[in-house]
C-alpha cells in the first residue's frame, strides 16, 4: 500500500529489557511502525554468530499500535533472521542499538549490535547501528536522540548503497561538538586476560578484560574523534575483499 508507514526492524545485543533499546524503539515510533525482535538476555560480543545446535524460541512481549516487541533466545543475528522469516513485508530500515558500550574501531568485528545491521545489510535493507560509549545500565541516552532522529530521517530519505551500512557511536558526554564522518580507527585490545582461582579447586579461570590501545592520533579515525567529543559515523561494507591486495596478487603468478 502506498500510504503505509515505514516499517523499522530493531534489535540489539543487550536484550529486549535494556534501557537503550527501549529508548530507541519509542523514539523511532515517530518515523514508522516498529518491530522489535531482540535477545531475551544479554548477547554482547556475539558478532554475526548464529545458533545451530539448539532450537530458538521467539515469544511476544508487547503488541500495541505501531509497536510489536518479541524476545528471542538466539543471538542478535538470529533475531534478524527470525524477523525476516516471519514478517509480512520487507522492512524499510534495520536498526541495532542503542548499545550500552563503544563499538568503534575493531570493536565493530566483535559487536552483536553490528551483527544486527550487517545481517540487515546482507538482506538488502539500509541498516544503522547506534552505540553509546557507556556500559552503565541506566545510562543517559537523551543527548543521542536529536542525532538519531536526524540520521534516521536522512537514511529513510536518501537510502544507502547496496552492501553498505552505518556504524554510529556517541561519546558518553552531556553534549557533542557535532557529527564527524570517520574511517575505522587502528587499534587493539591489550592485557585481555586476568587469572582467577577456581573455588572448586579444578585449576584456574581466565576472565576476558583489558584496555583498548589506539594506535593513531588522526581525528579522521572514529575512536580518536570520539575522544574529542564528536559523534562518529563510520560507513561500513559487508564486502571484505582487499581490492588493493587483489590487484597486487594478480602479478604474483600463482
Amino acid at each position: 500500500m502506498k500510504n503505509e508507514r515505514p516499517l523499522i526492524l530493531v534489535s540489539n545485543d543487550d536484550g529486549y529489557l535494556a534501557k537503550g533499546i527501549n529508548v530507541l524503539m519509542r523514539t523511532l515510533m515517530e518515523f514508522g511502525d516498529i518491530l522489535v525482535v531482540a535477545p531475551h538476555t544479554g548477547r554482547s560480543g556475539k558478532g554475526c554468530s548464529i545458533t545451530s545446535e539448539v532450537p530458538i524460541k521467539v515469544e511476544p512481549v508487547t503488541n500495541e499500535p505501531g509497536l510489536k516487541v518479541y524476545s528471542c533466545t538466539g543471538t542478535p543475528c538470529d533475531c534478524v533472521k527470525a524477523a525476516f522469516y516471519s514478517m509480512m513485508r520487507k522492512p524499510d530500515l534495520v536498526i541495532g542499538g542503542i548499545n550500552h558500550g563503544d563499538n568503534s574501531a575493531v570493536n565493530a568485528h566483535y559487536s552483536g549490535t553490528m551483527g544486527v545491521v550487517i545481517e540487515g545489510c546482507m538482506k538488502g535493507v539500509p541498516s544503522i547501528a547506534f552505540s553509546l560509549c557507556s556500559h552503565d545500565e541506566d545510562a543517559d541516552f537523551s543527548p543521542t536522540l536529536p542525532y538519531i532522529r536526524k540520521i534516521v530521517a536522512t537514511v529513510l530519505e536518501k537510502g544507502l548503497p547496496k552492501g553498505s551500512c552505518l556504524n554510529v557511536n556517541f561519546p558518553n558526554t552531556p553534549s557533542y561538538k557535532g557529527i564527524k564522518i570517520c574511517r575505522q580507527a587502528v587499534g587493539q585490545w591489550v592485557n585481555e586476560w586476568e587469572m582467577f582461582d577456581n573455588p572448586r579447586g579444578e585449576g584456574k579461570w581466565l576472565c576476558l578484560t583489558g584496555e583498548f590501545d589506539v594506535e593513531e592520533t588522526s581525528i579522521e579515525a572514529d575512536r580518536v574523534a570520539l575522544d574529542n567529543n564528536y559523534v562518529t559515523i563510520t560507513p561500513t561494507t559487508i564486502d571484505l575483499t582487499d581490492y588493493k591486495l587483489l590487484d597486487e596478487m594478480q602479478q604474483w603468478g600463482l
